[in-house]
């Protein structure tokens, strides 16, 4: 098992920035990638960005492309995610989340193990 906890949420204006954390412990060796979603209120949860844990490779949508940047430290079995120009509709709770297997990393159905969410709040 792995278990998993956001941290770095907060308020900001727009255009400011954050970084989110993820640490993640117990069965960390089994880590194929993580990534990290949002959901907003009375919206499904989406993809935002994920990396591959051995090798780096990172993956985003598109509509923070350029802006977000997801990032890892395997020492620290740690994920970021460093987000500028934020905008009000980027709003929402960000959940890390743990790969084993990678099949899809846009698709939350691939991932194993979630963290509780951190709150992202962007005022205009």
């Amino acid at each position: 098992q792995v278990q998993l906890v956001e941290s770095g949420g907060g308020l900001v204006q727009a255009g400011g920035s954050l970084k989110l954390s993820c640490a993640a412990s117990g069965r960390t060796f089994s880590i194929a990638a993580m990534g990290w979603f949002r959901q907003a209120p009375g919206k499904e949860r989406e993809f935002v960005a994920g990396i591959n844990w051995s090798g780096g490779n990172t993956y985003y949508t598109d509509f923070v492309k350029g802006r977000f940047t997801i990032s890892r430290d395997n020492a620290k079995n740690t994920v970021y995610l460093q987000m500028n120009s934020l905008k009000p509709e980027d709003t929402a709770v960000y959940y890390c989340a743990a790969d084993t297997t990678i099949w899809d990393l846009a698709n939350q159905r691939s991932y194993d193990y979630w963290g509780q969410g951190t709150q992202v709040t962007v005022s205009s």
